[in-house]
């Protein structure tokens, strides 16, 4: 979940769990019974203490990291309000971020390529491999003339 207001992102800097340390935006896994969406909602509110206002999805990223992790299939929503306060959690720190200053650099390796994406409105679709935290092959679509993402 990816929340963009006057400007800025907020993201949030990971305590635990795969990818500590770095700069991601909130999220987790689905739990039995939930949609990806409630998921993502929940998520952020655990993690950052704000519910996300008519957030819209605009991607799925496909992820290939090891034997142990061997799939992963995020769904990407962006959100333009919310409501709460971004709270420092045990899981994660809120990190408001101007849009020109986003800190790829801290980040997963594969963000500096769907992220902008995401920021101009565009749906797309990821699929990246790793090997420990390097990325080794990287698709992306964007020409979805079926919208599969509606789903």
């Amino acid at each position: 979940m990816f929340i963009i207001r006057d400007g800025r992102i907020l993201l949030i800097e990971k305590k635990r769990g795969l990818g500590a340390g770095k700069i991601n935006g909130p999220g987790g896994k689905i739990d039995p019974g939930e949609t990806p969406l409630q998921a993502a909602i929940r998520e952020t509110q655990e993690e950052l203490h704000v519910t996300p206002a008519d957030p819209r999805k605009l991607g799925e990223l496909h992820f290939w990291m090891s034997q142990e992790v061997p799939h992963i299939l995020c769904h990407v929503y962006r959100a333009d309000d919310f409501t709460g306060i971004p709270t420092e959690t045990e899981e994660a720190v809120p990190v408001w971020t101007p849009l020109d200053k986003i800190p790829y650099d801290r980040m997963w390796e594969d963000d500096r390529y769907w992220l902008p994406l995401l920021l101009e409105n565009q749906s797309f679709l990821g699929k990246f491999a790793f090997e420990g935290e390097t990325l080794i092959t990287r698709e992306i679509a964007t020409d979805l003339s079926s919208d599969p993402l509606r789903s």
